[in-house]
């Protein structure tokens, strides 16, 4: 009698055991699934900022009224320096276009802010978009402190862009990466320019 008992309890138990433990993966499938959903509404939300940011860009650009904000310049030796969005840039508005570097140190650099702001008058604006949708914009820039050529990139899908400076005197060749935004989203500051 006592081996039938016993019996019955280990069966009672094992069975309990197991039914806990398909409560508990239900349980596991349940989270997995609401992390999954959580991940693709995060990315559906990415995706659809990315657009909108893209598209105020084009337009930004189309109207010729834009700043890259960058946050990288990549120098002629291929070094790679991180800085301030807001003191690095280039603006174009309409026929004026103005280049700034501003690199963080001790000094003021002749614009006040550690670096150099060149001003001039923008020639030549050519658009022209690739097989992959990115869009390429070239001018020439003439002023006191300044005679170049530069190169847009804004890449399909985001606002992000690179920007080379290419001097007509010298081979000093700057590029920059950042994101296009409209003069009226920017948040730069501008130095004394030349």
């Amino acid at each position: 009698m006592k081996k039938s008992i016993t019996f019955v309890a280990l069966l009672l138990v094992a069975t309990l055991g197991s039914v806990s433990m398909a409560q508990d993966a239900e349980t596991t499938k349940t989270r997995k699934e609401l992390r999954d959903e959580k991940r693709a509404q995060y990315k559906a939300e990415e995706k659809l900022m990315n657009e909108l940011d893209y598209h105020n860009a084009l337009v930004s650009l189309q109207n010729q009224q834009f700043v890259v904000e960058a946050d990288q310049l990549n120098l002629r030796n291929g070094a790679t320096v991180f800085v301030n969005s807001g003191t690095n840039f280039l603006m174009v508005n309409k026929d004026r276009g103005t280049v700034q570097v501003a690199f963080n140190t001790a000094l003021s650099g002749p614009n006040g802010i550690g670096g150099v702001t060149v001003d001039g008058n923008i020639s030549g604006m050519k658009t022209e978009t690739d097989k992959d949708g990115n869009i390429h914009c070239s001018f020439g820039i003439q002023g006191v402190g300044i005679s170049a050529e530069v190169f847009v990139t804004l890449y399909h899908g985001s606002n992000e862009a690179n920007v080379t400076v290419s001097p007509n005197f010298n081979s000093n060749t700057l590029s920059m990466s950042g994101e296009m935004v409209s003069i009226d989203d920017s948040t730069i500051f501008k130095g004394y320019a030349y």
